[in-house]
């Protein structure tokens, strides 16, 4: 049954005042599943495990939201951890090691609050990260012309002239940081950059790094981008960058979450690190939350705003939602016309929408009906841009925070859209 919107409001604004309160954000990110806002629930949970990665519960709603989003891989992963953490509790104590073994072998001390379970057993297997092969190309994103510039300027151009790369002394090292609100394309923009070059894809989310023993995340992070560099020419894309990669002055009491920023720092830039032919992308919603080291050159050393899409993107989104359903009657271009600031999530949502509206009244009369413009001015009313709480937040940092000039594209959009 769908929360209250007032109790979810009161909730949001409770989180506002105190953000470091994991209940509460469980509790909003619970409802807000139950309510159909699977993204934002998803984002929720994703902050809580930056907090604690062991959070059963954060786990269990952030695979539950995956599924419901559809991302069925990154489900995959959570429910993955998830079952190693409870497996482990239902393990017998082990035995304490001898007092010698104690002395040779010891063990960091724990930060405040830090979980350190046992070493893992010998027998474990490191996980397998999938290359993917995208079929994908730059021709099949709607819009973003900006972006794709950005995109053909930091790797596309150099990539496809290498003689005119070498003139130029231009190195293919560095990444780009895609951020925006939620459910406007991002990881899509990146699977389809990996199929323009040709290159290998390699995705990786929080579930695919953290590992609950100590000093394991780490680890994986280092195999992450050997597997990488083993694959060149390889897209390696982060998503959700602010939860891998968090200030790290927030986490002055988890000390295992900084230690994989730190891990992170080396393996994008360190003496020993070799990245030539790997082309790191990042996605986050929150990009003031990012580590400010993670944005220096070499690394994530530039940024592109993924807007929601405009006009003429909104027509092909919805035709592409469309398609395979009996639409005939329906005017896409009145319909994009009146879904100003829709993201491209929403935009599915709506024509889902739409599809149940007519499927109600097909059920009622026994005859199967076109989906009308009538059944989309219903779904209007039902649908809101999931964007406009993701501006809100933002506007405090463009207006605030923004001396550096990093989010001086999003500010046009802004001033524009007349949100500041």
């Amino acid at each position: 049954m769908p929360a209250d919107p007032t109790l979810l409001k009161a909730l949001g604004e409770a989180l506002q005042k105190d953000p470091g309160s994991v209940p509460l954000r469980l509790h909003l990110a619970t409802l807000l599943l139950d309510s159909g806002g699977e993204s934002a629930a998803l984002e929720h949970f994703v902050t809580v495990l930056g907090q604690e990665p062991a959070n059963v519960d954060a786990l269990r709603g952030a695979a539950r939201a995956a599924d419901m989003l559809g991302d069925s891989q990154r489900a995959q992963g959570y429910r993955q951890l998830l079952q190693a953490l409870t497996h482990t509790a239902e393990q017998p104590k082990a035995s304490e090691p001898p007092v010698s073994e104690q002395a040779t072998s010891p063990q960091p001390e724990p930060s405040e609050g830090e979980r350190v379970p046992a070493e893992p057993q010998s027998g474990d297997v490191t996980p397998w990260w999938e290359i993917e092969w995208p079929n994908l190309t730059l021709k099949d994103v709607g819009g973003m012309e900006q972006v794709k510039r950005r995109l053909n300027v930091a790797f596309l151009g150099p990539m496809r002239n290498p003689e005119l790369r070498k003139a130029y002394g231009k190195s293919l090292r560095g990444g780009l940081l895609l951020y925006g609100p939620p459910g406007c394309g991002k990881t899509f923009l990146a699977r389809a950059t990996a199929g323009e070059l040709g290159a290998r894809f390699l995705g990786v989310g929080l579930s695919d790094v953290l590992d609950m023993w100590l000093g394991q995340s780490e680890k994986r992070l280092h195999e992450i981008f050997q597997h990488a560099r083993r694959s060149a020419p390889c897209v390696l894309f982060f998503d959700e960058l602010d939860a891998i990669g968090q200030k790290r002055v927030h986490l002055q009491h988890h000390g295992s979450m900084r230690n994989v920023v730190n891990q992170l720092l080396a393996e994008m830039s360190g003496v020993a690190s070799d990245n030539e032919g790997v082309f790191l992308l990042g996605a986050t919603n929150h990009p003031w939350d990012v580590d400010t080291a993670l944005l220096r050159p070499g690394r994530f050393d530039r940024s592109a705003v993924v807007l929601p899409p405009d006009e003429p993107a909104r027509v092909a989104i919805l035709v592409h939602h469309l398609k395979g359903r009996p639409a005939e009657a329906v005017d896409v271009r009145l319909v994009a016309s009146k879904t100003d600031g829709f993201s491209g999530a929403d935009l599915a949502h709506l024509c889902e929408t739409a599809t149940e509206n007519a499927m109600e009244d097909s059920a009622q009369t026994g005859t199967v009906r076109s989906i009308s413009n009538g059944d989309f001015q219903e779904a209007l009313r039902q649908v809101r841009p999931s964007t406009m709480s993701w501006f809100e937040t933002a506007r405090n940092f463009v207006l605030f925070a923004n001396e550096s000039g990093a989010y001086d594209d999003l500010l046009a959009y802004m001033k524009v859209k007349k949100l500041v």
